[in-house]
């Protein structure tokens, strides 16, 4: 979002209300709760969404304009489902809806928690239906899974816009033994527990760290539980929450990045993963597998323990050197992508559309 602001041109006047905290995070952010922050010509309101005095005075404030578009980064979030209700009811003033649903969409997201989400979209369907809505998709196959959501919906595709430099950090040789590392949300949908089940099954030294705010409690434990039951030649350590600019010089002291997800409509943890010239091992379920392929890492049609095993055993015997041309045709990768990425935003692509 940060990224999405900075870019958008002149033509362009945001209003953005977002929590004053972190998710998860009991406390506020020092000096911002109820307050109005200018980022380039975007205006920016912390709100305590408990504080009814803040709740009043923003609602206040918005119904003061016409907004030709609310955009809302989430199908499920109350921060995307109260301002699309207050729409609908007349409490805000809104020509258009953009709804970015950041994978919510996808088959492999629908099946947690699936039976409230169903019971959701059979309420949420047919207002989303007679409201003047369109959707952002990342990729055409998140474009997909939203159509096969909302068969007539118009749908705009537009890549992420990523705050990545163009240029991959330079890879320097590790030695010692594989260094693998995992950085994401923890929960279910990142499939962190195949990669442990399938560590399960190394003989060789290796090295994997684990970085990532807890989201699921339950699916923690038990990742913790077969952690547990690792072999005495992998060392498993978890760092913890990463600041976001910790991300990619983090990345780039490793030589992959383990990432067996079960579906991303993007997957931005993939491009910073690149752009430190660290190689992914993921899924074929993201838009990355071309790509990911050419750039020293490797694509899973089969997620197995079994099958993630053999290609990690295959990793560790390899030398240093090996591993190291690997991180450099990561960074050739990300290059190429980077490159190609370029273009208006998507709040221009929906300004020039009209």
């Amino acid at each position: 979002m940060a990224k999405l602001l900075d870019d958008v041109s002149a033509a362009v006047e945001v209003t953005m209300v977002t929590r004053d905290r972190d998710l998860g995070c009991d406390q506020p952010y020092s000096g911002l709760s109820g307050q109005w922050v200018r980022r380039r010509q975007a205006r920016i309101y912390y709100l305590d969404a408990k504080n009814r005095r803040q709740l009043y005075r923003i609602l206040r404030t918005l119904r003061s304009t016409m907004f030709d578009l609310l955009y809302v980064n989430s199908l499920w979030a109350t921060f995307a489902v109260v301002p699309i209700v207050a729409t609908r009811i007349g409490l805000l003033r809104v020509r258009e809806i953009l709804i970015a649903p950041r994978g919510e969409l996808s088959p492999s997201a629908l099946k947690v928690k699936s039976f409230k989400k169903r019971l959701f979209l059979r309420v949420w369907r047919p207002l989303i239906k007679s409201s003047r809505v369109r959707w952002h998709a990342t990729s055409d196959r998140e474009a997909q899974s939203i159509a096969q959501v909302f068969p007539r919906a118009r749908i705009e595709t537009r890549q992420v816009d990523v705050a990545l430099p163009l240029e991959p950090m330079a890879p320097v040789e590790l030695d010692g033994p594989l260094r693998l590392v995992f950085i994401g949300r923890i929960n279910p949908i990142k499939n962190l527990s195949l990669t442990i089940l399938a560590l399960a099954r190394i003989t060789r030294p290796v090295i994997f760290d684990l970085y990532g705010p807890v989201e699921d409690p339950a699916y923690w434990a038990e990742c913790q539980d077969l952690a547990r039951q690792l072999p005495p030649a992998v060392t498993l350590a978890y760092g913890g929450e990463l600041r976001p600019g910790d991300v990619p010089s983090t990345f780039a002291g490793y030589d992959a990045f383990v990432f067996p997800t079960q579906g991303e409509n993007f997957g931005h943890v993939i491009a910073e993963s690149l752009s430190a010239s660290c190689p992914v091992i993921c899924s074929d379920q993201t838009p990355w597998s071309s790509l990911l392929r050419a750039g020293g890492g490797i694509v899973l049609a089969d997620l197995t323990p079994a099958a993630l095993a053999e290609q990690l055993d295959q990793l560790a015997r390899r030398t240093p050197t090996e591993r190291l041309a690997a991180r450099r045709a990561a960074g050739d990768a990300y290059r190429s992508w980077r490159a190609e990425a370029r273009g208006p935003n998507i709040l221009d692509q929906i300004r020039l559309l009209g």
